[in-house]
């Protein structure tokens, strides 16, 4: 599912996936240490390598882009830029209270 809005803020981001309330902030600090590159995972087994204590509490988005038709590539405070959150992954951990409960959770997202 390709979002219908995206919005940053210091905070985090807030994504509208579907212009019809199905709405999820995403919050700055837990998106960063969830973040899927190479750096922050290791590549061959899927061990989460970054440190939390390392990042910031104050961290920000301080911006966002599209890559291709799949995903966004956030620039934090911090410098790191390399992470590519697909829609899909964004998806299967929405926040929002729609998706709260794995009954919830919007189909085709594998939860």
């Amino acid at each position: 599912m390709i979002p219908k809005a995206i919005r940053r803020t210091d905070e985090g981001l807030s994504i509208d996936w579907d212009g019809q309330g199905h709405v999820a902030f995403f919050p700055a600090r837990a998106l960063r240490t969830d973040c899927p590159c190479a750096e922050c995972v290791a590549e061959m087994t899927g061990e989460r390598i970054l440190d939390p204590d390392t990042v910031p509490v104050d961290i920000r988005p301080m911006s966002v882009k599209l890559v291709g038709a799949y995903g966004l590539r956030v620039t934090w405070s911090d410098g790191h830029h390399t992470g590519i959150y697909t829609y899909d992954r964004l998806l299967r951990t929405c926040p929002c209270s729609r998706c709260a409960t794995t009954a919830g959770r919007p189909s085709g997202s594998g939860a």
